[in-house]
């Protein structure tokens, strides 16, 4: 029942290698579905939201408000914690559950968990195996404006306010280099599914 986990920075190019390996039949849980799903209208998490931030991060038909919320967090760290610690455990626990249910479909599926915050909430949860996609800053910062169509400013202020490139390589057990052309991380991606039972066993 290999579990892998999946992370990168933002523009990584994490959610084309999530693409590819579901291609190959991997089960791919995606962190950011579950998130948006736990702060649906009428849940307890949007509730707590409301409590915490103000009900204007709600919208006039009760779903969230994403930026109303972000801008009341962004740059203040003691708003983020209020945050995670509300979010966090709702993803934790639905993650989770997600995971049983694939397992229990296919006891040898192999589930990828496709999660930004890995080095910041999910590091020492028990991973088969750990990828990161990685480029290096500047080609991100591109991406940013030249594709999402983000300011400089903007971008660079994102990419700031993520961990650091080192703190997400330090916990790799396989890096995808995604600076290149796309045909070259999708060869990186073929590869690593071929050598999984592999990789999976060595580290067991």
């Amino acid at each position: 029942m290999p579990l892998v986990a999946l992370t990168g920075g933002i523009a990584s190019g994490k959610s084309t290698i999530a693409r590819r390996l579901a291609e190959h039949g991997a089960v791919v849980v995606d962190a950011d579905q579950i998130v948006r799903d736990v702060q649906q209208p009428g849940s307890p998490v949007l509730s707590d939201l409301a409590d915490a931030f103000g009900a204007d991060v709600l919208r006039a038909d009760g779903s969230l408000d994403r930026a109303a919320l972000g801008a009341r967090a962004f740059g203040d760290p003691d708003a983020v914690a209020r945050l995670n610690a509300i979010v966090h455990p709702a993803v934790r626990a639905e993650s989770a559950r997600r995971f049983g249910d694939a397992f229990a479909a296919d006891r040898d599926a192999v589930v990828v968990y496709d999660v930004p915050l890995l080095v910041e909430a999910r590091s020492d949860d028990p991973w088969e195996l750990i990828v990161v996609a990685h480029a290096p800053e500047a080609v991100r910062r591109r991406r940013l404006v030249e594709l999402r169509g983000m300011s400089d400013a903007d971008a660079a202020a994102r990419l700031a306010s993520q961990v650091s490139d080192e703190a997400r390589l330090a916990v790799a057990d396989v890096v995808i280099d995604t600076a290149g052309a796309l045909d070259d991380t999708l060869r990186q991606v073929d590869e690593l599914w071929s050598a999984l039972p592999g990789l999976i066993a060595a580290r067991g």
